[in-house]
């Protein structure tokens, strides 16, 4: 069973950066994508990115279109979301997860998530 582990979150000023890395073991070779969420206090969890494993396309939600980018490094067995001019409505617990490129329904087991805190 595929395993996420994520890391990269902090605390950072508005108009800041962070990457974010998703780990994920064994490393598909399939047509499922692997998509970023986030979840802030009191809201549902919502995807944000995701990118095909096998094709590499990638779909960044309207929200933060042209401030986020995903990508993979299939070398090292790990996706990364690049964010950028950050703002606070971004402050949200983010997660990677293996899903359905077309539904965006998981397809492995949540991780524990990093956390990222965006200040005015």
């Amino acid at each position: 069973q595929v395993q996420v582990v994520e890391s990269g979150g902090g605390s950072v000023q508005a108009g800041g950066s962070l990457r974010l890395s998703c780990a994920v073991s064994p490393y598909p070779r399939s047509s499922d994508c692997l998509g970023w969420f986030r979840q802030a206090p009191g809201k549902m969890r919502e995807g944000v990115a995701r990118i095909s494993f096998g094709a590499g396309g990638t779909f960044v939600v309207p929200s933060v279109k042209g401030r986020f980018a995903i990508s993979q490094d299939n070398s090292n067995n790990t996706v990364y979301l690049q964010m950028n001019s950050l703002k606070p409505e971004d402050t949200a617990t983010y997660y990677c997860a293996t899903v359905v490129c077309r539904t965006w329904h998981s397809s492995s087991p949540w991780g524990q998530g990093t956390q990222v805190t965006v200040s005015s």
